[in-house]
């Protein structure tokens, strides 16, 4: 249950930083570094989530 829990704590994280850089995308102002950061966060949130879901199905089979 631990697992679902994180699973679904880095989804509610995904869809922050989703919102985060698409707030930064609308906004002319905001520093190309900035963009860059949060597509890496959310990128890694991402790849944490397949991660995630790729163990809890090797686990069940």
């Amino acid at each position: 249950m631990a697992m679902q829990a994180h699973l679904v704590e880095l989804e509610r994280k995904h869809k922050i930083l989703e919102n985060e850089l698409h707030e930064a995308l609308v906004h002319l102002s905001t520093d190309d570094l900035r963009i860059v950061e949060l597509k890496r966060r959310k990128l890694m949130v991402k790849d944490e989530i397949e991660r995630l879901k790729q163990a809890a199905n090797e686990t069940v089979h």
